[in-house]
């Protein structure tokens, strides 16, 4: 099997049974959050299996995943699962912002040593973008989850984040090719 396809489903296929699961039993949350954390845990098992590691934002989105879902279930409030992508975003922000402080290079520079290669400036300016980029998202939803229904934050986080991720990082392959070092 190709290592994308298998990449896509380890990242998506958690969600996607996430929201399989929420419309098949009358939008119930509660029942849709033990499969995903299931879904999430045999995921980051298998990349584990394939790659003897297990990256970092996957690693962190596991145990969020876990940790939120699990609070949402013990203590019977949905709160805390509505907030889980506020608060990966933030620490994913704070990272990025407080990385500055204890490492010479940004940390994006770190993260993707081995796909990109940029001028430092290039990297300073991609890792502000993100930081600024992982705050919009977090008070995105805050904003979602305080004024739209249950079923409208479930569709904003499966169909709204993710298209607006990809549509903010393809909108830093201008600032990309700016600061690219080319090979020689």
């Amino acid at each position: 099997m190709n290592r994308s396809l298998i990449k896509f489903i380890t990242d998506f296929g958690p969600l996607l049974i996430f929201f399989i699961f929420y419309y098949q039993n009358d939008k119930d949350l509660k029942v849709a959050i033990p499969p995903f954390i299931i879904a999430t845990l045999i995921s980051l098992a298998f990349i584990y299996f394939l790659e003897k590691r297990i990256p970092m934002v996957p690693l962190i989105g596991g145990i969020l995943v876990t940790f939120f879902g699990g609070l949402t279930l013990y203590f019977d409030n949905k709160i805390f699962f509505y907030h889980k992508p506020t608060i990966i975003n933030l620490l994913f922000a704070g990272v990025l912002f407080f990385g500055k402080f204890f490492s010479e290079k940004p940390l994006l520079k770190i993260f993707f040593q081995n796909t990109l290669n940029l001028e430092d400036e290039g990297w300073k300016k991609l890792n502000y973008r993100w930081i600024y980029f992982f705050i919009f998202l977090a008070l995105l939803n805050i904003t979602v989850v305080e004024t739209q229904t249950e079923e409208f934050w479930v569709n904003f986080k499966v169909w709204g984040l993710l298209p607006i991720t990809f549509i903010f990082t393809a909108f830093q392959i201008p600032l990309i090719n700016k600061y690219k070092i080319e090979e020689q």
